[in-house]
């Protein structure tokens, strides 16, 4: 019976979708950074700009949710790979009384249909468990840019700048940036500030 390193398989099905979300969160970064408690210099009018790659790694939220997800992943993985290494002994199992003569004909026949049905069924639940975590992966990035977008918005009715830009490592939308105008710490601030609040709201009512 022919078959595929289902183990090797799986696990680059669930790890290829684990790697989704933690691509935001290398610590790469050439700006100089505004250590909290610096005064930002930047007035109403300016157009200001925010780390967004050092943002999320700071972000509680992110950190929360990614740790989850992290977790949702790794059981996923695990439970692939235990039945991966079920199959794989009874494939062997089974090889071996064939070899040794052990089994009719037709019995062989039907132990091999069974074990190929077992390991498509397998394959097929791991190509779905990568999709589902990819989808959820992109929903957690959206959730975490749409708290940052909305708090942003209130923020902005305070300061009234003209814009806020976002530059990361790979997506440098500021190229070079005077670090008076760099607000990335101020937001991270207010943004744990608001998170630790529906936090501790949610808490109290679960």
């Amino acid at each position: 019976m022919k078959h595929t390193p289902l183990i090797l398989s799986i696990i680059a099905f669930v790890a290829a979708a684990t790697a989704l979300i933690l691509t935001l969160t290398a610590p790469k970064n050439h700006h100089k950074t505004v250590e909290a408690g610096e005064s930002i210099q930047a007035a109403a009018g300016d157009i200001v700009y925010i780390r967004l790659d050092t943002l999320m790694m700071q972000y509680d939220m992110y950190s929360d949710l990614q740790s989850a997800f992290e977790a949702k992943a790794q059981t996923i993985e695990s439970d692939l790979n235990k039945k991966g290494r079920k199959l794989e002994s009874d494939i062997k199992n089974f090889e071996n009384q064939i070899n040794k003569g052990l089994l009719t004909r037709s019995a062989a026949e039907q132990q091999n249909n069974s074990l190929q049905q077992r390991q498509a069924n397998l394959q097929n639940e791991a190509a779905q468990k990568q999709q589902e975590l990819a989808e959820e992966s992109q929903v957690l990035l959206n959730q975490v840019m749409y708290a940052i977008k909305t708090y942003l918005e209130e923020y902005n009715k305070e300061h009234n700048f003209a814009a806020i830009l976002t530059t990361t490592e790979s997506t440098n939308v500021v190229m070079v940036g005077a670090p008076a105008l760099d607000i990335t710490q101020e937001i991270v601030e207010g943004l744990n500030s608001e998170y630790i609040k529906t936090r501790n709201t949610t808490k109290k009512d679960e």
